[in-house]
């Protein structure tokens, strides 16, 4: 039996998500403002659920900011294994691969980073080497991951009104293992 989703939803709705993500919005803000994104670009539910999800793993770590920056992805993914299959989690697992692996090809993607992204990209191991770009790009899910950092990296707009984490329920439920 598929646990149920008011533990994932409350870490959404809890003081943890209140804390700023970045310079202007909060984790929640940010979460939301991802899975808009995803939304608005047409993505399949799959897509806008770990969009939402991706930072679940802020939530789980400790206030240590570098333990967050280099685990978050990893611990989110495991996490949200107990609800969800692989085209929710894989993305989510590898959302920081996929900053790397974007510093590494387009030499144009660091400028659009903030400055907390520059930061915590050298602690999560800088851009990728041309064999890891290669590694990235045989395993599954990286183009997903990939589409999911770039909404991540749009997610950080200040007083912006989306939805709220409640209205994502459904769709969640719909793609939680039975």
């Amino acid at each position: 039996m598929t646990p149920d989703l008011d533990e994932l939803l409350g870490l959404f709705e809890s003081d943890l998500a209140t804390a700023m993500y970045d310079e202007v919005v909060t984790e929640r803000e940010h979460a939301l403002q991802a899975a808009e994104q995803a939304e608005a670009a047409g993505a399949a539910d799959a897509t806008v659920a770990a969009a939402l999800l991706h930072d679940v793993g802020r939530l789980l770590i400790d206030a240590d900011l570098a333990a967050a920056d280099r685990a978050h992805d990893r611990v989110g993914e495991r996490y949200l294994r107990q609800w969800f299959g692989p085209e929710v989690t894989v993305p989510v697992g590898l959302h920081v691969a996929a900053k790397r692996y974007l510093c590494a090809t387009e030499p144009e993607y660091l400028a659009v980073l903030s400055a907390v992204s520059v930061r915590s990209l050298e602690v999560q191991g800088g851009p990728m080497s041309p064999a890891e770009v290669e590694a990235f790009r045989a395993g599954e899910g990286w183009e997903a991951a990939v589409q999911l950092r770039r909404w991540d990296d749009g997610a950080k707009r200040e007083d912006h009104r989306t939805k709220a984490v409640a209205d994502y329920r459904p769709l969640l439920e719909d793609l939680a293992a039975p």
